[in-house]
């Protein structure tokens, strides 16, 4: 139904209209007393997809990537739809308002979104107050920077951002790939990033319960930027990477928004992806946890990623091509194998 009668209506009107529509409407839907209804509709609860990944028990690996829920509003409703856990964020320390708009764009013929948001969220504080409401959905914090805060200074915003959270995620990800706030990249190079992970470690070594860090990476990264990756995991014992982000790469699109400046995801990205979580695995010798995103719009996406070495997925672009059921089609999969 999703696919005939829902998407054509919401393809219809501006994505980012769409997005805060579609967020008011379930919103209601659950107040109005549809939990059950979506439960019974897509979850697939089955200690057969249990996974126990740096420390933590999922309930199924596929989990809904950050950028869809930023501001932690709307999580104990997506979990209804079948989402093992969701990653909230990015949160920066103070609220921004994000790049001007138009700042999202529907690629249809390719699958794809280009997004150029620049971290617009509402900041840490305002998302922890919702988290207090929290009762058993996990939950990954995705961390970043202000943009007016200059890289030299990067690692109190990231550190601040910990601190505020740490009481109310299960896990971390730093997020130094997004391609939306100016020279935010630079801080995958192996000095700065180093320094940024090594300040959060000894952050939450400090804390009673340290909790796993993870780090989000650009699919763009050379084989050389990828082995400083994994260098720099086992330097800093982050717990695990998360592969891939959005990329500026534009090579084989069709659609009329092929040239907006962005960060594209969706089906473009989808080998790619999967080409960096092997490499990652295999060069390594499986020495982290991957969770693996982009480009999962098909189960077998979604198998491929999982055979190539992540331990868990998330969605974010194909949720939103291919609609909810994607997340129990992936998961009646798994029970299969």
């Amino acid at each position: 139904m999703y696919k005939i009668l829902i998407r054509p209506i919401l393809f219809l009107f501006d994505p980012e209209s769409v997005h805060h529509f579609t967020f008011k409407l379930i919103q209601i839907l659950h107040r109005l007393g549809f939990r059950g209804v979506f439960r019974s509709m897509y979850c697939c609860n089955d200690k057969g997809l249990e996974r126990e990944v740096f420390g933590l028990k999922f309930p199924n690996p596929v989990g809904l990537a950050a950028g869809f829920d930023k501001d932690a509003k709307l999580y104990r409703e997506l979990s209804n739809f079948g989402f093992g856990f969701i990653e909230i964020g990015t949160l920066t320390p103070k609220p921004q308002s994000g790049n001007p708009k138009k700042r999202l764009f529907r690629l249809k013929s390719d699958q794809a979104l280009i997004n150029r948001m620049g971290f617009n969220n509402g900041g840490v504080e305002a998302a922890v107050e919702r988290l207090k409401k929290n009762k058993g959905v996990l939950i990954g914090g995705n961390i970043g920077k202000n943009k007016v805060t200059p890289n030299e200074e990067a690692v109190k915003d990231y550190l601040i951002c910990f601190h505020d959270l740490y009481d109310y995620v299960d896990y971390f990800v730093v997020n130094v790939s997004s391609p939306n706030t100016p020279n935010l990249r630079a801080l995958q190079d192996k000095e700065p990033l180093a320094k940024l992970l090594k300040a959060l470690k000894l952050a939450n070594s400090e804390k009673p319960l340290p909790k796993p860090i993870l780090l989000k990476i650009a699919p763009d990264l050379t084989d050389a930027q990828l082995l400083d990756i994994i260098d720099i995991v086992a330097e800093t014992q982050i717990e695990g990477v998360i592969a891939t982000n959005t990329t500026i790469d534009r090579d084989g699109l069709t659609s009329d928004y092929k040239e907006e400046t962005g960060g594209l995801s969706g089906k473009p990205l989808t080998k790619r992806s999967t080409d960096v979580i092997r490499f990652l695995a295999t060069k390594s010798n499986n020495a982290f946890p991957i969770i693996g995103v982009g480009g999962i719009h098909t189960v077998a996406d979604a198998l491929e990623k999982l055979e190539a070495g992540a331990s868990l997925v998330q969605l974010y672009t194909g949720f939103i091509y291919e609609g909810p059921n994607l997340i129990k089609q992936i998961n009646k999969a798994l029970l299969k194998k």
